[in-house]
């Protein structure tokens, strides 16, 4: 049994840390709030702009034209992990690190042996992590995920844009963390450019969409295509960084109490430590007592 002060030493130590994890526990919460505020308020925005132009290509003929519609045989791919800057999330980042190394050693493995599948890395973790194991990381921003503003990603987004534009790429992958509640995030993979558009039968959904368009539909479309791709990767990095903030607070509530339980239990053996010692001593006394009666 550990003597006396070395529990103590534990205790204080453990008693330390738990007050760090309260602390960043309360911080996480109060962080959760705003920027749970700012995915929910942009969602349904990002929902009603992919809603209307699925009715606008329902009725566009020539829209599959496209360059952001269009598909093309993959010879290039470039996958964009959203990760966070900092550490103390639990699986946050490494999930999405292990996805992106799945994609890269099954369903892309050919591109990936011969350099044709790169990863570009949103957040300071992500980017250290897949350094880490080798990968090929085609660009690097860790400012985006702090306080991120649309002004500040759309030179992003139109950079991933103008790639898959210039046909540098054939195909972009989005990999992020979509916010749920503050205790479950759901890791998404999702095909950003070329664009999915979903056919949808007017009678199944109920809704007649009856849209004038000015200036042309044609024109309308060219420029609500890439205006839709802006909003989505904007949402992908809001939803990233509430849940961020969700598993954070989440693992440090765990933390805390963990070091609750630990105290308890060390504490426990410092008492027994300290009875036992105690009784030791009682029995040296009553053992020399006796020594000199006789």
């Amino acid at each position: 049994m550990a003597n006396l002060k070395e529990i103590r030493t534990r205790i204080a130590s453990v008693t330390s840390t738990k007050q760090i994890t309260s602390a960043m526990k309360m911080v996480s919460a109060a962080k959760l709030k705003k920027a749970q505020d700012a995915v929910l308020q942009l969602r349904p925005y990002a929902d009603k702009l992919s809603n209307i132009l699925k009715d606008v290509s329902d009725s566009c003929d020539n829209i599959t034209e496209n360059v952001y519609i269009k598909p093309r045989p993959v010879k290039n791919v470039l996958v964009v992990v959203i990760t966070s800057n900092r550490g103390l999330c639990g699986g946050f980042n490494a999930n999405a690190v292990k996805l992106v190394m799945n994609l890269a050693q099954n369903e892309y493995n050919n591109l990936f042996k011969t350099n044709r599948f790169k990863i570009f890395c949103i957040g300071k973790k992500g980017n250290d992590m897949l350094k880490s194991k080798k990968m090929p990381i085609y660009q690097y921003r860790a400012d985006l995920v702090d306080k991120p503003t649309y002004a500040r990603i759309e030179d992003t987004a139109n950079d991933l844009l103008e790639w898959y534009k210039s046909g540098e790429f054939d195909k972009i992958i989005l990999i992020y963390n979509r916010f749920k509640n503050a205790a479950v995030q759901i890791l998404a993979e999702e095909q950003f450019i070329p664009v999915l558009l979903e056919k949808e039968k007017e009678k199944k959904r109920g809704i007649l969409s009856d849209y004038i368009f000015e200036p042309q539909q044609a024109e309308l479309v060219d420029e609500l295509i890439p205006y839709t791709l802006k909003i989505r990767f904007y949402n992908a990095i809001l939803d990233s960084l509430a849940s961020e903030h969700g598993a954070r607070m989440t693992a440090m509530h765990k933390a805390t109490d963990n070091a609750s339980e630990l105290i308890k239990e060390l504490t426990l053996s410092y008492n027994k430590a300290r009875q036992a010692t105690i009784t030791g001593e009682i029995l040296e006394i009553v053992g020399g007592a006796e020594a000199l009666k006789g």
